[in-house]
């Protein structure tokens, strides 16, 4: 992403939330284009060219009765079958194209202590990303507004690791993903500091499919554990990989999308953009 992508995607973060905040007034192409201080025209194409929807369209994949609708549903989903067949093993998750492994209880108590951990920089459609890796795999996966934010927020995850910043494979996997309409040619491995309760919430997230939404007492019941969902959402909280684990697919069990650790704006938008994948192909 370009600076002038990076623009456009502000452009069409503000204009989401602006269209969200307004949905019971359905405001026109007109009004959406001018609270971003575009024409209406350059402001369809240029949403058109993001979403491959027009805004109009895109309005009915943020709506409340689109996400109780998601929610309500009751015939069998992948993500159902993916538990129910045993796919919630550390190996077998995600269409087997991703991997965790838990880092040692000792690597988790010293908090990095002899990890050399590496991180890089990309652009992506949803906004600029940090991915870090260990040599294990990657660690860490996040958006952020500033590099030197970024890179803050990452040590203070790992206080006593020794950091470089360098391109791995382990980020050029990541890298593809995001530019390769959002698949991948071979395993991207996760090397996660978590509790057990943690990577278990973290794995079945990975088996919500695209453009599926689940509660948090939806996936608390999924664990086997279902009075256990504001615990569900600390964990999904404390989520350290960005959109690959997909904890934008949770949302309040009243259709509400709520809050999102790199911003509310952005999870609409990539909550919308899904829902438009799936209903183009």
């Amino acid at each position: 992403m370009n600076e002038q992508q990076e623009i456009n995607f502000n452009r069409i973060a503000e204009a989401i939330d602006y269209i969200k905040n307004n949905i019971e007034s359905q405001p026109s192409l007109e009004a959406i284009a001018a609270h971003v201080n575009m024409s209406a025209f350059h402001f369809q194409k240029m949403f058109t060219d993001w979403a491959g929807v027009s805004p109009k369209k895109f309005l009915q994949f943020i709506t409340l009765s689109y996400a109780k609708n998601l929610l309500r549903e009751k015939k069998t989903t992948l993500f159902d079958t993916t538990l129910e067949t045993g796919l919630s093993s550390t190996s077998r998750l995600h269409d087997l194209f991703i991997n965790i492994e838990a880092m040692t209880p000792l690597e988790y108590k010293n908090e990095g202590e002899n990890l050399t951990i590496k991180y890089f920089f990309y652009e992506t459609i949803f906004g600029k990303i940090i991915v870090a890796s260990t040599d294990k795999g990657v660690c860490y996966v996040a958006f952020f507004e500033t590099k030197q934010n970024a890179v803050t927020y990452l040590k203070s995850k790992f206080k006593k690791a020794q950091y470089l910043e360098q391109e791995t494979n382990f980020h050029l996997q990541v890298k593809h993903f995001f530019i390769n309409n959002f698949t991948c040619d071979e395993k991207i491995k996760l090397h996660l500091k978590g509790t057990s309760f943690q990577l278990k919430v973290w794995e079945t997230l990975l088996t919500i499919p695209l453009g599926n939404l689940k509660s948090y007492g939806n996936i608390a019941k999924k664990i086997e554990s279902p009075k256990a969902s504001r615990a569900v959402g600390s964990a999904i909280g404390d989520n350290p990989i960005a959109f690959l684990i997909p904890c934008h697919r949770v949302i309040q069990s009243t259709g509400i999308f709520g809050e999102y650790m790199w911003g509310a704006k952005r999870k609409t938008a990539i909550i919308g953009w899904e829902a438009a994948k799936l209903e183009i192909n």
